[in-house]
């Protein structure tokens, strides 16, 4: 089940709004798609990013894939916790594995953005 709260984005990242600040971290069907998560390379601070565009990418032992930012902005914080423990992502998606805070650019992006139950009816498309 994905949290109510959260804004999802089709490349399977979610953003968490507060203010003109967004929480950003990949969504528990990602994670398990991805399998066991062995690295994740960090966005630097200070980094601008956009919209539908790469801003990080992480290692399973399955793959390695692009994390999609699902909104623009500066990057204004990274959870460093991720680098010595990428495993993060497995076990918490929503709660400690987030990846970047994000200063907004553009709110009206997040119109583009799904709902809790689209993103759920979108990955059951998905997998038809």
């Amino acid at each position: 089940m994905n949290p109510e709260d959260l804004k999802y984005h089709k490349e399977h990242t979610w953003a968490k709004v507060s203010g003109n600040k967004a929480t950003i971290g990949i969504t528990d069907h990602a994670q398990d798609a991805l399998g066991d998560i062995v690295y994740i390379d960090l966005p630097d601070m200070d980094t601008p990013m956009e919209a539908n565009a790469e801003f990080s990418e992480i290692e399973s032992t399955k793959a390695t894939s692009p994390v999609i930012a699902p909104v623009s902005g500066t990057i204004v914080e990274v959870n460093e916790e991720l680098s010595e423990t990428p495993e993060i992502i497995n076990k918490s998606p929503y709660e400690k594995g987030w990846i970047a805070v994000v200063e907004m650019s553009d709110a009206s992006e997040l119109d583009a953005l799904l709902e809790a139950s689209d993103y759920e009816k979108y990955v059951e498309e998905e997998a038809k």
